[in-house]
């Protein structure tokens, strides 16, 4: 439909455009600005390939919108504003929605809101409106219809007319009921929207497996969801832990001789009718208000606590509670009068690819890193992201000089979503991967079934350095005082050369330095001395074997009295414990049979380190032994790492999940999809951090 001419034109027009005041276009910019908008709804329905960022396309929709509604004769028919984008992938067959899913219109500031409530109070004629406010979850969009308490069709939001049915593949989100018994309320066929979600911990799981194959990661959860839904076999569709939370009744019919029910005179009773029902709705996350003032104050405040959610939101959804109250405010052609989304600060922005450096880590592993123009992203300007491997490059197509899209999902790790290649001037350079390297310059090498290039020289000063980082980080043997600067000044000045030389600082030399006077070099002195304490799982972790992070660190140190036992595993053995697979096994059964690598925990015991696992004889008989347990949500008193010690040294066992092998859940503020989960397995017992403590103090 666009020829690439055309759409570097656009996109110019487009960067243009974003830098403009939308009081000062002309009457041809404003023409261009339609334009713009209408390749950009193409790149983004159509193509499932956009060119901008969300926050970019709001910007330029905003102005558009403020153009014509200070002069409503510039409003043309074929406008943005007065249609839905169309365009539908035919991979799926389409599925006429009955009721159409529109945009919600967007604000960005408290201003916004406000103008939302005065529009809303003079078309109502009332004082004060009450609003339903909660989370936008930022997904895949879905439409589900049940007919006589059965669910007879999913499908995705597609044009907003119609989307692609789906029905097998929603059937595989184990949070959405097959049936659900509508019939109580006196419902005949009901419409229900919602989002479906890849929750944060699954997304990093399934990524990690992706990795650990050689592919490369997924881009954000959200992608992620929505694309699922397109994934033609079921099978996969499942292996991904999609959830999905619903939202809104947008359509019903009664059963003959039935009124309407209680619970849907009111958004807030619909939110709860859909919960009782057995539906994740936002019925536990929603708040209600009279007036706006309140309304701001919870956006504000929600917006600090998004990246502790267990999903991805993107913004407040703001809506009139009363649904005889919306009926009366009614919907544009673009979006309904009666609700707004409060977004919070951008996570999306575009920038320039201006170099790549390439690092190597502990594990001799080469990772391309994108030096990028600073951006401002969600509130922190990025520079550098991580490109993975040599495979990310040739997947996105990058070259040096490339427009790219840049995200900072809630994890706040910066990620190149794709390069804009319709955006090239040709000038653009490709990105060679080194042969050698970049340090030692020893060859490097590649597993047949791994994406990652590796230097596989043992002695080279990067890996030697980046394995000292890791031993003496927060999470391993948190040697306060031994940040990444000290310990590159210390190997640079031969003062440490291994993870041994850590206990064999020269003090009298360090004091000589400059920046080190006494009280720092007694306080490292101090950390030192102290991380000879450390339990058995933390120093397991701190050695930074491949594929053990610090829950398996817990499985092994909970299966061997001392730490040189693991001599001894075979890697049958190995994967007989909890969650350790084949790769994982390996890669122990490899470290403990290298001669180097006992050498160095030999010399490590000889220093003073505690390699037998106190922990283990001191929990051999404590009040917890043999039960399982998890943590969820925020503990009223208790840091959760402190909560799991206590269960540790008390003998029980820490899950990774909910399952059927979990024996207690202890539930704090908050709490997420955890909950959920154990409500529906009856071995789980669900306590409060009192009753914990309680089990902990039982003699």
């Amino acid at each position: 439909m666009y020829s690439k001419e055309t759409t570097k034109q656009l996109q110019k027009v487009t960067a243009e455009l974003l830098k403009k005041d939308p009081a000062s276009l002309t009457k041809k910019e404003l023409e261009a600005l339609r334009s713009a908008l209408r390749f950009h709804e193409y790149r983004y329905y159509i193509l499932n390939d956009p060119l901008v960022a969300d926050f970019e396309y709001d910007q330029l929709y905003k102005a558009l919108e403020k153009i014509e509604g200070l002069d409503p004769g510039l409003i043309t028919p074929d406008s943005p504003t007065q249609r839905v984008a169309k365009g539908l992938t035919k991979d799926f067959p389409n599925a006429p929605h009955l009721v159409p899913m529109l945009s919600l219109d967007n604000s960005y500031n408290s201003d916004d809101l406000l103008d939302f409530d005065r529009k809303a109070r003079e078309l109502t004629g009332l004082n004060v409106i009450e609003y339903c406010v909660e989370p936008k979850f930022d997904g895949g969009s879905i439409s589900l219809v049940y007919e006589n308490d059965i669910l007879v069709r999913g499908a995705t939001r597609g044009d907003g007319v119609e989307g692609d049915e789906v029905t097998t593949n929603i059937k595989q989100i184990r949070s959405l009921p097959l049936s659900a018994k509508f019939s109580d309320y006196g419902l005949q066929v009901v419409e229900i929207r919602g989002e479906v979600l890849i929750n944060k911990t699954n997304f990093a799981k399934y990524n990690q497996h992706l990795i650990e194959q050689g592919l490369a990661p997924l881009a954000n959860p959200r992608n992620a969801a929505a694309g699922t839904l397109r994934i033609k076999d079921p099978a996969e569709v499942a292996k991904r832990n999609l959830e999905a939370f619903v939202y809104h009744v947008s359509y019903y019919s009664l059963a003959r001789g039935k009124k309407i029910p209680a619970e849907l005179t009111s958004h807030a009773a619909s939110l709860k009718m859909l919960w009782d029902l057995g539906f994740r709705s936002p019925e536990r996350e929603k708040k209600v208000f009279k007036g706006m003032e309140g309304v701001i104050r919870h956006c504000s405040e929600f917006e600090v606590k998004r990246d502790n959610l267990p999903y991805e939101i993107d913004g407040m959804v703001i809506k009139v509670n009363d649904l005889a109250l919306q009926d009366k405010l009614g919907m544009t052609s673009h979006h309904p009068r009666w609700a707004i989304a409060c977004k919070f600060k951008a996570r999306q922005g575009t920038s320039k690819l201006l170099n790549v450096e390439f690092q190597v880590g502990r594990t001799g592993s080469i990772t391309p890193v994108a030096k990028i123009q600073p951006v401002p992203i969600g509130g922190v300007t990025v520079s550098s992201v991580s490109l993975f491997n040599e495979e990310v490059i040739r997947e996105k197509d990058l070259k040096i000089g490339d427009t790219v899209l840049v995200e900072r999902a809630g994890d706040v790790i910066p990620y190149i979503v794709k390069s804009l290649a319709d955006a090239r001037s040709g000038k653009e350079k490709k990105i060679i991967f080194p042969k050698t390297c970049p340090v030692c310059n020893s060859p490097l090498f590649k597993e047949e079934e791994e994406a990652v290039w590796r230097c596989i020289n043992i002695e080279c000063p990067a890996q030697v350095v980046e394995r000292i980082i890791h031993f003496v980080s927060k999470d391993a043997m948190d040697i306060r005082g031994l940040g990444d600067a000290n310990v590159r000044k210390f190997y640079d000045l031969g003062l440490i050369k291994d993870i041994p030389g850590i206990y064999t600082l020269d003090f009298n030399k360090i004091g000589t330095m400059e920046g080190f006077g006494q009280k720092s070099i007694d306080n490292l002195q101090a950390a030192i001395l102290h991380s000879k304490k450390q339990p058995l799982h933390r120093l397991l972790f701190a050695l930074g074997i491949r594929f053990v992070g610090e829950t398996t660190a817990k499985t092994l140190a909970q299966a061997i009295n001392h730490l040189l036992d693991l001599k001894k595993f075979s890697p049958e053995q190995l994967q007989g414990l909890e969650d350790v697979g084949p790769k994982v096994a390996g890669s122990i059964y490899h470290f403990f049979s290298n001669k180097n690598n006992i050498d160095i925990l030999e010399q490590l015991e000889k220093l003073g380190l505690q390699l037998k696992n106190q922990k283990k004889e001191l929990s051999a008989a404590g009040n917890l032994k043999g039960q399982t347990f998890l943590f969820t949500g925020t503990l009223p008193t208790l840091k959760r790492s402190d909560a799991e010690a206590m269960v540790e040294e008390n003998g029980g066992q820490i899950l990774t999940g909910v399952s059927t092998k979990l024996n207690y859940l202890v539930v704090g503020e908050d709490a997420g999809s955890k909950l959920e989960k154990a409500k529906k397995i009856n071995t789980v017992r669900i306590i409060s951090e009192a009753e914990f403590l309680q089990m902990i103090r039982k003699k």
